[in-house]
Order: C-alpha cells, then structure tokens, then sequence
C-alpha cells in the first residue's frame, strides 16, 4: 500500500497541475478575488452562522429596548462583535430618514452577496479548471508514449504523466474546490439570512419609532 501511495505521488506533476490551475482562476477571476478566495480558508472552519444569528437577535433585543427608552439616537450604544450588526445600529442611530437607512441596508447586503458570490466563483473555477488540465496532461503522456514506441524505457513515465495527471485534476476539482464551494455556498445563505432578519427588525424599530405619537412620547420622557 505504501508503495503504490508513493507512486501516486509526483511532486514536479502536482506542482505544475496546481500552478496551472491557480493560473487559470487567476485570470479568470483577477487578483483580488483570487486573494479572497483563499483568505476566507479561515472563516471556512471557524464561521458558525447559526451562533452569529443568536447573538444577533440577541443584540436587536437590546436595541429595541433602547430606541422604545432613548429613541433611535442611541441605538448605537449597544455593542456588539459582528462588524455588519455595529455598522448598522451606528447607521440607524444616525439616519435623518428611515429611507436612508433601508437604502445604506440594501446595497450593503448586495454588495455583501457579490463578494461571497466573487469568492465561490474561484473555487468553482479552480474545480472546472482542474479536469481540463488533467486531460491536457493527460494527452501529453499519450503522445510521450506513441513517441517514444521503440524505446521501452521512456514507455512508464509517460504513460504515469498521463495517469497522473488525470487523477490529481479529479481529486482537486471533487475532493478540494467543489466541497469548498459548496461550503462557501452555505454559509453566505445562513449569514445573508441573519444579516436581513436584522435589518427587517431594525426597520420595523425605525418606522415605528419614527411616528409621530411614539415621537412626542419620547420627548416627553427626556
């Protein structure tokens, strides 16, 4: 088993399958995308939507109880972890209008959905890109090998580039980008859909603090 593991593995045929293939999603996707890409590695593993949900109804909680006791002004005296939740109480704290505020919220999530979408796209294209270019590899070995018919001693290398290749563009397309993808994929739903629950509730809070009765309460109580 150690053996035929060792065979499988060629680092000068892994090393150019990858560079070609990182070449690949690069100009298809453009740098900055390709840096993402691999940045949110990280929030790959440590990303727990459904806990960053809770600790987000939580926080609306705590601003509801705030903007009925000091008004929409204060808002963004609550404190929270998530960047997005601190940016919006802070945006709804000081929006003159609630249009505003529902505007800032609406191209915040679609640009929030365009960059999640611009990172999975160079992990789809790295899972696309990889079976082509171990069909190219692949070709290549065959020709080595019809090339090389009257030498047997060439045969084997050629026909391993060839095997090789088509392999590793499989593993890296099904076994690496595409589970990634689709794992991207996942958390910008879960996270997309907390994130506009509480820009709903926060608007909710703003239409109602903003009518006239709950106005001339509020600065009855202050």
């Amino acid at each position: 088993m150690v053996g035929i593991l060792g065979h499988l593995f060629d680092p000068l045929t892994l090393t150019a399958m990858v560079a070609g293939i990182g070449l690949v999603a690069l100009l298809q996707n453009g740098g900055a995308h390709f840096a993402r890409a691999f940045a949110a590695l990280r929030p790959l593993v440590t990303a727990r939507p459904a806990r960053d949900r809770d600790a987000a109804r939580a926080a609306m909680l705590r601003i509801d109880q705030v903007a009925q006791l000091r008004g929409l002004s204060c808002t963004d005296r609550v404190k929270t972890a998530d960047p997005f939740l601190g940016e919006a109480a802070r945006r709804l704290a000081n929006c003159e209008k609630v249009e505003q505020f529902e505007l800032w919220a609406a191209q915040a999530l679609a640009d929030r959905g365009q960059r999640h979408a611009a990172v999975r796209n160079v992990w789809l294209s790295v899972a696309d890109a990889a079976p082509a270019l171990g069909m190219a590899g692949t070709i290549i070995g065959l020709v080595g090998m019809f090339a090389a018919m009257d030498d047997p001693a060439r045969l084997g290398p050629s026909m391993a580039l060839a095997l090789l290749t088509t392999l590793y563009g499989v593993v890296i397309a099904n076994i690496v980008a595409a589970p990634i993808a689709a794992r991207l994929a996942d958390l910008s739903e879960r996270e997309l859909a907390w994130q506009q629950e509480a820009v709903a509730r926060m608007l909710a809070i703003a239409r109602r603090e903003n009518a006239p009765v709950r106005r001339a309460s509020i600065r009855e109580v202050a």
